[in-house]
Parts: C-alpha cells; structure tokens; sequence
C-alpha cells in the first residue's frame, strides 16, 4: 500500500479480466498456498472465560456479569495480537460478541482498539440491547516516511478485515489515559491538540476513531456522539493528518457527525448521521445512499464531492447471530425493502424471521468439506467459525432460502483449482462475512451466484452478498490466481459491500503480474441486480463486467493495476489502450451507476501506461452514470477519457496534478 496525496493519501493496489462475453484464464502455480498450521492456529483462546463450546476458541462472548478488568484484559490481549501490522495475513482470527446488558461506564470507560480479522458486535435483537460505554477504535499502526526522513506518519491504507455491529457505542473521550496499551504504537509527535510532555501525543483517545480502508464495515449501530475515520494526530512535520481510504457504513444511526477529514471515500447507506465533515465535506467520493442528514448533494472537485441519493432503490440487511432473554440463539434475516431511507430498526424491529440454531451447521477449519456440503445438502444452514479453511472441494449451497454465515472473518481457500463457493439457486441464499482466497491452481471463479435462469420468487426474497471480501495473493507466499473473483448470475441480487483485490503487497513483498493473477475481480450476469459499496482493484483486464439488464450500482471504488510491465501487455483490444475499470456490455439496455471513480497509480512498473477510458458503455439515455470521474495519482501515464471518450485526459502531464477529473451526467444529451 502507497501514500499519495498530501491532501488524503491512501493505500494503491489490485488487477482484471475478460473481453465481450469470453472469460480469459489468468494461469497459476500449482504449489501449496497455506501452510497445513496455518487452517487451524494452535495458540490458545485468548477470551479463556469468554469461549463457548458452541463455536470454540476464538469466539468471545463476553456477558455483563463479568468484571470489566476481565473484560478488558481479555480485549487487550486480542489487541496485542491482532492490532499490529504484522497480523495483516495472519491465520487467527477473532469474533468479539457481546451479550446484551451494559458494559463500562462514564467513570470507567471500556475503551479497546479492533484488530485484524476480528468481528466486534453485539447480540440483542436491537443495537440498543448492547451498550458499551467508552470507545472501540480503530487506530493507524504502519509507520511511513519521506525520504528524507524528517516527516513521518501513521497510516491506516492496510486496517483491512475488521468490523462493528449491532450495538448502541456511547462515545466517552478520554484523553488522559495511564498511557498507551502496548498495541498502540508509540507516535513520538509533538502537535496539536494534545501534548502531555511525554513525547506522545494522546489526541488519540479524544474522539472515537475508525480509521480504517477496505473490508471494514460498521453496521446496525447507534452511536451517540461522533466518530473520527481518519486518525488526525499520528504525523509529524505537516498537517497532523494520517492516510486512510475507503470504508462502508449501513443501517446505522449517529447522533454527532462522521468526520472523514482525508478519508478519500465512503458509502453511507440507510443510516441517520448528525452532519460530516471532510475538508470540509468529502475528498474525492462521498456517496450517501437514503440517509438522512447528509450535506447537500455537489460534485465540484476536491472537497466537494458528495452524491446523494435520499432513497436506496432496494436493500437486505445482512443476518445476524443474536440471544434471546432466556439465552437461546437465533439468526435474524431481515426482509427485502425497496425505496427506504435511515436505519431498518428505527420504528422498531424490523420485517424478517428468525431462525433458530438448531437449524445451522457448525463448522471449523477441521471439518471436512464433505460434511459440509452433506449439511446443505440436507436443508440446513452454515455458520463458519474463526479460521482459514483450505478446501479439497467447493461448499455449495442447492437450496434456496440457505443462509451461511461467516464468524470472524472465516477464510476460504481452495487448493485445487475449484471455486470456493457455490450458490445454486437463484433466491433466497444469504452469504454474509468471508474472506475468500485464490489458492494455488488457478480457479475459474472463486464464488458463484445463481444460474443463468430467470426465478420468479428471487424478486421477493432475493440473493445476498454481503460484506464477502476476495483475494489474489496477499496472505499466500507462493503464486496464486483465479480468473473472476465473484460471479453474480442471479436476477434481483443485492451485492452489499464487496472488496475484491488483487494484492498489490503480501508478506513476502513478492507480489506481481505474473504471480498473483487474476482477470477480473466481479462479473454480474443477473437482471435487476442492484450493488452498494463495491470495490474491486488491481485486476488485470476489466476490473468489471456487466451484462445484466436495469443493473444499479452505487458506488465503485476502483485502482487500475500498478504493474503492467508494458503497454502491449495491458489492451483491451489491437486498438484500445489498457482496459475499463467498469465494462457495460453491449447488450445492455438500462443501467444506472452513481458515484463511481477510477484511479491510475503506475507504481510498480516502468512502463508509459494509458487507459483508453475508465467507464465503457453503449450509448443510450437508458444507460447512465451519475458522479463518475478519474484520478491520477502516480505514475506515467494516466486515462484519455473518463467515459467513452467523454471527460479528460487526466494523467501524468494533462493535467498532471492529483485531483479528480468530474463528469456529472453521461450521456450528457439526455
């Protein structure tokens, strides 16, 4: 990941696929991927009187009866491990659940920072059953420096994999703590707001932080007061501003405002939110989605780039585990909703149903992938608990109405070049919280939605995917590829909240064009389809294609590979420089995408790159982009157009600086 601009930054990476309708394989390696430790970590729980035998080690559920030094001793532990950078592709992962009732209070906040691949969330059957009084924080952890040596920061452009949910956080700041928990790196500035002396600056604990990138969702919360995306008090030399980008909020209800400062995008949706503050409202992709109180909708360059939508067209919230008063577990599966703005919970519970339990399969990364498949099977459901499972065999999902869920960031990876996952009907399947990983012999596809066949009933009870996050290397040392991370072939879907990324790092600094490969990150073949928070980065053809029909997409998050080693090796065609980022088949008749944007960072090559256009489309009144635009950030090179030949150029000479070339409305004759 690479900091950029002065006025944001942000982490660069990611690679494609495919021309026309024809999927190109990208090639692999076959050698192992994971080391055989790495599927089920032997260290020890650590939430030792937290655990339950239901779903093992490295699932906390903490209850209010406990003491709040347990409590918090348990917290920090999984902080200590899974806070610092070198667990960004580590196999443990965490779910952090709390049992309704309240925890610390404003004489003795519960104040405790996520990690990687660990899921916090309550579980009441409202936010508001769970109190937590204090602050859960996402801090910046990667220390970066000029060359020079005499400015350097913290960033948060690799806080990856980690998420809040279902609890009301009353935000109480505490700035004077006994001193930093030994996962908070020490940050030997001396700016403002806070300087106690010492020679660190505890600004850090005066707000509630998230300053995380991708992967990283907030949802179902009530949060009284305010929070801070980007940790503005990690830097020295210049401007107190750490680097962040990207994040997904939903469903969600903040009394004080969300202050994104640098943070250069966000989606927002169905939530009520106090105000926002950016610089001052957004950097570069603000996209507010049935929310109330958002600033006024402007689309004028740095700084001014919010797109509002004061309804979302259709929506599933995503299942989640919850107790019943008398200790029982249950999964709730709120119901579709069409035309809706702020929280699904605000008048009280929400439309759904509960299913008990008894009704899932349980699974770990010991359980043979045929027991699971047998589960399924037979009609029940799937809850995978904490841990990389390397699979010998896709799981698939043949019924409809199938909920799987994942706990802690489960991880798929397949060893032998078969998808992950498979969803065979085309109706009612929820899939919700997993990483999945190409493995190393090539798969065609890592997860598959639905078949090419039109259901009737997918229109009431439609697929769902949501916070599902893809990989091409990254946590793998050895080569590793997929052709299309994520086909969505099923009618009347809803993708809500995806990251697909080709690694433009891992943790042997060895990634590359011809060592993590993968064509195209998301191929949405279904009509009807409707996409929020979609991000989908560094492949190495088209980042995405669509050739569904009256698809809509609300907001696209894109970076163009970093390393095509030459020109020659990144054409869409003999007579079209580098490929769409988001590619609109020619079949398409209607279409509608709104707050969509594409950056070209050149980083990790020498090469002159162009893109012919970031956005392709067949010209129609019925096919229309909202808010699109590009960025250059580094590099030589950059994009010709924006939108099929429309808007720009926008690269390293024209007009050379870092900022956003706009188009407001294509076609512009409509």
């Amino acid at each position: 990941m690479l900091m950029s601009s002065p006025k944001g930054g942000r982490g660069w990476r990611r690679l494609a696929v495919v021309a026309g309708a024809a999927l190109v394989a990208a090639g692999g390696v076959a050698t192992a991927a994971w080391p055989a430790a790495a599927a089920e970590p032997s260290l020890p729980s650590l939430c030792p009187d937290a655990t339950t035998s239901t779903f093992g080690p490295y699932v906390c559920v903490f209850t209010p009866a406990m003491s709040q030094t347990a409590v918090q001793d348990d917290l920090n532990a999984i902080a200590d491990q899974q806070v610092p950078l070198s667990a960004q592709f580590d196999a443990t992962r965490y779910a952090v659940l709390f049992e309704p009732g309240t925890y610390g209070s404003a004489q003795d906040p519960l104040v405790f920072q996520v990690g990687y691949y660990e899921e916090v969330a309550g579980l009441g059957a409202m936010p508001q059953d769970t109190v937590v009084n204090g602050q859960v924080d996402v801090m910046a952890n990667a220390l970066e420096c000029n060359s020079a040596g005499s400015n350097c920061w913290y960033n948060s452009t690799d806080n990856f994999w980690r998420s809040l949910s279902n609890l009301e956080l009353n935000v109480i700041a505490n700035q004077y703590p006994p001193g930093p928990p030994n996962y908070q790196p020490p940050l030997p500035e001396v700016g403002p707001p806070l300087n106690l002396g010492t020679g660190v600056d505890y600004c850090a604990w005066s707000s509630d932080f998230w300053s995380a990138s991708q992967a990283a969702p907030l949802r179902r919360l009530l949060v009284n007061g305010s929070i801070t995306f980007q940790q503005y008090c990690t830097q020295t030399g210049y401007g107190g501003q750490d680097f962040a980008s990207g994040g997904f909020i939903a469903d969600s209800e903040f009394t004080g405002d969300l202050n994104f400062y640098g943070q250069q995008q966000y989606l927002v949706r169905n939530s009520d939110i106090g105000g926002a503050n950016g610089c001052p409202n957004g950097l570069w992709n603000m996209v507010y989605s049935g929310v109330n109180g958002t600033p006024p909708a402007t689309f004028a360059g740095s700084c001014q780039q919010d797109t509002v939508l004061p309804t979302s067209p259709t929506t599933e919230e995503q299942p989640f585990l919850y107790m019943s008063p008398g200790g029982s577990w249950s999964v709730f599966v709120p119901a579709v909703q069409h035309g809706t703005s702020g929280p699904s919970w605000a008048s009280g519970p929400e439309a759904g149903s509960s299913v008990p339990l008894s009704r899932f399969f349980i699974a770990n990364p010991g359980t043979p992938v045929s027991q699971v498949d047998a589960a399924l099977a037979r009609g029940e459901d799937l809850i995978l608990t904490p841990g990389v499972y390397a699979l010998d065999a896709p799981i698939v999902a043949p019924h409809p109405g199938t909920v799987i869920m994942g706990l802690g960031f489960a991880t798929l990876v397949p060893q032998d070049g078969t998808p992950a996952l498979v969803v065979v009907r085309n109706s009612g399947v929820k899939v919700a919280g997993l990483v999945i990983d190409a493995g190393p012999v090539t798969s065609p596809v890592l997860m598959s939605v639905g078949t090419p066949a039109h259901d009737p009933a997918s229109a009431s009870d439609p697929d769902l995917v949501s916070d599902v996050f893809f990989r091409i290397g990254g946590a793998e040392t050895t080569p590793t590829s997929a052709t299309v991370s994520l086909l969505d072939n099923a009618d009347n879907s809803v993708i809500d909240d995806v990251w697909a990324w080709r690694a433009d790092h891992n943790q042997g600094n060895n990634a590359g064009w011809t060592f993590n490969q993968g064509a195209t990150g998301v191929v949405v073949t279904g009509d009807n389809v409707t996409a929020y928070g979609m991000a989908v980065e560094h492949y190495q053809k088209y980042e995405v294609i669509w050739s569904g029909n009256n698809g809509t997409d609300i907001f696209f998050q894109n970076e163009l590979p970093y390393d095509p080693p030459s020109q020659a090796d990144w054409m869409a065609s003999p007579a079209q420089d580098g490929y769409p980022a988001f590619y609109l088949a020619p079949n398409i008749r209607s279409f509608n995408g709104y707050g969509m944007g594409s950056y070209a960072v050149f980083i990790s090559t020498n090469a002159t790159l162009y893109d012919q256009e970031a956005f392709e489309a067949p010209t129609s009144c019925d096919v229309a982009f909202h808010d699109v635009f590009t960025v250059w950030i580094a590099g030589s090179g950059g994009y010709q157009s924006v939108v099929d030949g429309y808007g720009g150029p926008d690269t390293s000479t024209s007009p050379g600086v870092v900022e956003p070339v706009d188009v407001a409305a294509y076609p512009q004759s409509c």
